[in-house]
């Protein structure tokens, strides 16, 4: 039976949800140069048009057909929006809100999932090349590992966890990110060149909204209006708390200052690392989870320095790392009174290590399916229409080389203008 309240809710949750990949483009966009600042957010923007369509297509029908299957990959039953409606949908869902709403909701997950990864490509990736990698992408690598953990797959089934996306999004992301940008290669001139954010106020901006529609992406994966969806929307503002001082503590420490742009990072970095646990863990495990992701994720980023890796806005640094931390230590804190979906309790709850085992063939299945096929998937791009900008367009930015615009005039003779 579809309930009133929890429809209500779900509404506002996707709605939530949707807003935050304006507000992902804005906090990346920030950071890259103002030559760069439209192409940033042509990317984002485009993604919300795109994976759209794409997921109604095929890609739902591929995450959630024949749900609860155990299996890896779901069928054809739902393509083209065949029987997807206003009503509740198959009683293996046990959906109370319409199955149609439920599609949407995904939907706004599709959206944001490669969206994330724009923010290591930064400043390079040419856009006929991105289009075409998130196309491919969602269908061969989202779709199935969404089936695996939201759409009762194979790791559901061998015990593993993730209430809202710590593996199906930021560690699917964040390992496709590292795979992308080493095919791209270094911006020119990185690290040498100093390639500082233009504006940091659209940063903080676009952080606000990723919290603001972060409690959507967490709380409203309880798909109802009820007590785990207020234990979610609690645990993370929580843990985007704990993580902005877990960072800027690392900060004062190592540099002597607190910086804006660590209190944003680290703010996401607990945003990231919460959403596996939002709805299993409880008490004060929000802010434990939370601290470490600050601190772990700060001093994550400077392995790009060490390795050589140019990711250019930290997204392997944040999403992959925090992911990846906030999955294991899922393995220590899920605690049954909070959701009776937990089988096997966290260590420090007297469960035994388990899930945490659960949990480490997550992260890592996760991890080496994304990276491996989103290498070979970006190689071949690249072998056939190439996925870098020529240095001459690089060095124009993207704005102008790719979108024929510019984010700022200055008072100058606009772009449209200089076409004609």
């Amino acid at each position: 039976m579809i309930d009133t309240g929890d429809t209500a809710w779900m509404l506002i949750a996707t709605g939530l949800v949707l807003f935050m990949t304006p507000g992902l483009a804005f906090f990346y966009g920030g950071m890259v140069r103002a030559k760069n600042m439209l192409g940033m957010l042509m990317q984002n923007f485009f993604a919300m048009g795109l994976m759209a369509i794409l997921w109604v297509a095929i890609a739902f029908s591929l995450a959630f057909g024949n749900f609860g299957d155990g299996g890896f990959i779901g069928n054809l039953d739902f393509a083209w929006m065949h029987n997807i409606a206003g009503d509740a949908g198959p009683a293996a869902f046990g959906l109370t809100i319409p199955f149609v709403l439920f599609c949407a909701y995904q939907m706004t997950f599709a959206v944001i999932t490669p969206a994330l990864i724009t923010g290591a490509t930064a400043d390079r990736f040419k856009f006929k090349a991105y289009a075409v990698f998130i196309a491919v992408w969602l269908i061969v690598v989202y779709a199935p590992v969404a089936h695996w953990v939201f759409g009762g797959g194979w790791l559901t089934k061998l015990g593993a966890l993730d209430f809202a996306g710590g593996a199906v999004v930021h560690i699917n992301a964040g390992a496709a990110a590292l795979a992308v940008i080493l095919v791209l290669g270094k911006r020119h001139g990185w690290p040498r060149e100093g390639m500082h954010p233009h504006s940091l106020p659209f940063t903080l901006l676009g952080t606000g909204i990723l919290w603001f529609g972060w409690f959507g992406f967490n709380a409203g994966s309880a798909l109802g209006s009820n007590g785990l969806a207020a234990q979610a929307l609690m645990n993370t503002f929580l843990a985007a708390s704990a993580g902005m001082i877990g960072w800027l503590i690392v900060e004062q420490v190592k540099e002597g200052k607190p910086t804006t742009l660590g209190a944003a990072s680290g703010a996401v970095a607990g945003l990231v690392a919460i959403t596996p646990c939002a709805g299993f863990v409880g008490g004060m495990a929000p802010i434990v989870i939370g601290l470490a992701a600050g601190v772990l994720c700060v001093l994550a980023i400077r392995l790009k320095f060490r390795f050589g890796y140019d990711d250019s806005l930290d997204v392997v640094g944040v999403h992959l790392v925090g992911g990846i931390i906030g999955g294991l230590l899922l393995g220590f804190f899920a605690d049954a009174k909070v959701n009776k979906a937990v089988t096997h309790e966290g260590v420090f709850l007297g469960g035994g290590f388990s899930l945490l085992w659960y949990q480490f063939v997550a992260c890592a299945v996760t991890f080496a399916f994304s990276f491996t096929v989103s290498f070979v998937l970006a190689k071949v791009i690249d072998r056939t229409i190439g996925m870098r900008v020529s240095e001459e367009d690089e060095a124009e930015g993207l704005d102008f080389s790719q979108h024929a615009e510019t984010a700022y005039s200055f008072g100058s003779t606009g772009s449209m203008d200089r076409l004609h």
